[in-house]
């Protein structure tokens, strides 16, 4: 009789993952950057539960379906999520392009109070800025030969580059974005390495994943708050045990 309910429970559980994942089918896809090949980081599922690698070529196989939400995370490039569409599982090699660690962001929300941002027209205007000579120096050495240049003329290289600057302009980072990078910078800086390393149990490689994971619960927004590090502390704990399962399915 025990043997029977055995397999009985197996069977129910068999069919529990096949009705999980009966619309996914296998993503191949292929992480992207201009400038660097991406050949390590993490993918994760976050509605199927399921994680993979990224190997040599930024190449990747994963179960998914329209709608589900991929997680990239790695050492060398900014983690990023995209939600599928149904153009993108249609596709025989989906690509995700993304950022390098070094590139800056224009705004990112720590909380309400605090905004860190990134200068805005970057040091072109200083560059640009006109100077007089006075009693004690020059910003032109009267010693040299002249160019032949007309001093305060029009510089049409300029003016081409700014034109040529406005044209090429990138979309604005979306809110939800910012929302989710604010989160895991928030994170990081308010947690030792020990508490992610040594109490969650998380390698260095899975820091960020594991934070981009609980920055897809709509609650960690509300916990960007200097007032709720132990609330925050507490969501942690319990998303991690959500993330080791995700990892051990995968092994």
């Amino acid at each position: 009789m025990k043997n029977k309910l055995g397999v009985l429970v197996v069977c129910l559980f068999c069919q529990f993952v096949l009705g999980q994942n009966g619309f996914r089918k296998p993503l191949h896809g292929q992480v992207i950057n201009d400038f660097l090949a991406i050949e390590s980081g993490y993918v994760m599922n976050i509605n199927a539960n399921v994680r993979t690698f990224i190997g040599a070529g930024g190449l990747f196989d994963i179960m998914a379906q329209p709608k589900d939400t991929l997680l990239f995370s790695g050492l060398t490039f900014q983690s990023k999520k995209i939600v599928l569409t149904e153009k993108d599982c249609a596709e025989v090699l989906f690509k995700a392009k993304l950022d390098l660690v070094n590139n800056q962001l224009k705004e990112v929300v720590v909380h309400k109070e605090l905004k860190v941002k990134s200068l805005k027209g970057g040091s072109q205007g200083i560059v640009d800025m006109q100077f007089e000579d006075d009693n004690l120096s020059s910003p032109e050495n009267k010693a040299m030969l002249s160019d032949q240049t007309i001093k305060y003329g029009t510089d049409f290289v300029r003016i081409f580059k700014d034109v040529k600057k406005l044209l090429s302009k990138k979309e604005e980072v979306k809110e939800e974005e910012i929302t989710d990078i604010a989160f895991v910078e928030y994170a990081k800086d308010n947690f030792t390495k020990d508490f992610y390393s040594k109490t969650l149990g998380l390698k260095q490689d899975e820091i960020e994943l594991f934070l981009m994971y609980c920055s897809n619960d709509p609650h960690s927004k509300e916990l960007v708050n200097p007032d709720q590090k132990f609330q925050l502390m507490d969501f942690m704990v319990n998303k991690n045990k959500e993330f080791k399962k995700a990892v051990a399915a995968q092994k």
